[in-house]
């Protein structure tokens, strides 16, 4: 097993109890709605922004004890956009993580109330103690800006099924979309671990951006390659949708070798930070050699 697989492993075994823990100790009046929450964040799932938190905890000398926190409020945030994303009036997935989608096995109506309350209770995450009253607040408005920043790209997309969009206008989508939590993910972990220097939160920031990106073109890679069964997901479900994508403007072989590019000005920009960033090295090469 290579240390990107154990520094990855060792994530999801630090963060999974965690979130059941979290989940128990909120408010259980409503058991469909617990449930419904339970399912949609306890029921698989990479953990990559956690394990995100965690790297750039590390990157920055801290502990990652200093960093549970954002790491479960980020999953929460991510988890909750999963949820929505799915719904009918959204992009009407029947398929994530391998099973029905959260409106499929509960209803709509559940899911709705699931993914509102599973952004709340993020940020009752944030509130614990262990941090400086400084620090917990810059994590609150990097997620709060994040999770404003994935409704704008959401819109973005949705307006733009059907139609031409220029490669600046898709990475503007995604910058959004799936690049505002990554960026906040690996910006929290660093202000768990207390670093203030500017050039270490540049050089964080750059590769998170360059990641995002990264992160999304080989999705829209294997949403044209990747088979369903292993993705969890539909195949073949943006054409499907209509949706602008980077194979779709690209080509198959140039959106593979913007990912590749991407993910190498990722690493580049950690390399001021030594070997204490090997954590956020491995999860890049994760993220783009990933078939699922």
């Amino acid at each position: 097993m290579t240390s990107q697989e154990n520094f990855l492993q060792h994530c999801q075994q630090r963060i999974q109890p965690w979130l059941e823990q979290f989940l128990q100790q909120q408010n259980q009046l409503s058991e469909p709605l617990a449930a419904a929450m339970r399912y949609a964040v306890l029921n698989g799932g990479k953990r990559v922004r956690p394990a995100l938190v965690y790297g750039a905890c590390l990157a920055c000398g801290g502990d990652m004890a200093q960093a549970d926190s954002a790491a479960g409020a980020v999953e929460l945030v991510h988890c909750y956009s999963l949820v929505h994303d799915d719904l009918p009036c959204m992009d009407d997935d029947d398929l994530r993580r391998g099973v029905p989608t959260c409106h499929k096995a509960f209803d709509e109506a559940t899911a709705l109330l699931a993914g509102d309350t599973l952004q709340a209770l993020a940020f009752v995450a944030l509130s614990q103690r262990g941090l400086s009253d400084s620090q917990k607040s810059q994590q609150v408005q990097k997620l709060a800006l994040a999770s404003s920043n994935m409704a704008v790209g959401q819109a973005l997309d949705l307006a733009g099924e059907g139609q031409q969009l220029s490669i600046a206008q898709l990475e503007q989508i995604h910058r959004h979309k799936t690049g505002a939590l990554i960026t906040a993910s690996v910006l929290m972990g660093a202000i768990a671990a207390g670093c203030t220097d500017t050039a270490s939160l540049q050089a964080l920031e750059t590769y998170a951006t360059k990641l995002g990106l990264a992160f999304q073109v080989h999705d829209d890679v294997l949403d044209v390659i990747g088979d369903t069964q292993k993705l969890g997901k539909q195949a073949g479900a943006d054409a499907q949708h209509a949706k602008a994508t980077y194979p779709a403007l690209l080509g198959l072989a140039q959106a593979q070798q913007l990912a590749t590019q991407l993910h190498d000005e990722a690493i580049f920009a950690l390399k001021a930070l030594g070997c204490k960033a090997n954590a956020l090295v491995w999860l890049a090469d994760f993220l783009v050699d990933r078939d699922h």
